[in-house]
C-alpha cells in the first residue's frame, strides 16, 4: 500500500513540474520591464543584472525541458527585478 501511495505521490509531483513555467516567465519579464522603465539600470544595476541573468538561465532551461529549475529561476528573476524596482523607488523618494 505504501508503494502505491508513494508512486501516486511521485507521479502527481512530476505532473506539477512537467509543464513549462509560462506564468512565472511572464511575471519575470513584466517585473524586469517595470524595473527598466523606472530606470533601475542606473540605481540598482547589479540587482537588475541578476534578474536578467536568472531569466536567461530560465529560458535556457526551458529549451532543455528542465521546467522545475526554470520555474525557480523565473521566480528568482521576478524577485530580483522587484527588489531593483523598490530600490529605485526608495532612492527617488529619498531625493
Amino acid at each position: 500500500m505504501f508503494r502505491v501511495l508513494a508512486t501516486i505521490g511521485a507521479l502527481a509531483l512530476a505532473g506539477c513540474v512537467s509543464a513549462p513555467p509560462v506564468q512565472e516567465m511572464s511575471d519575470a519579464r513584466q517585473a524586469i520591464a517595470a524595473a527598466e522603465q523606472a530606470d533601475a539600470g542606473r540605481a540598482a544595476a547589479d540587482t537588475l543584472a541578476d534578474a536578467r541573468r536568472f531569466l536567461a538561465e530560465a529560458e535556457r532551461q526551458i529549451q532543455e525541458e528542465a521546467y522545475g529549475p526554470a520555474r525557480m529561476n523565473a521566480v528568482r528573476a521576478k524577485n530580483r527585478a522587484v527588489l531593483a524596482l523598490r530600490s529605485t523607488q526608495s532612492r527617488a523618494t529619498a531625493d
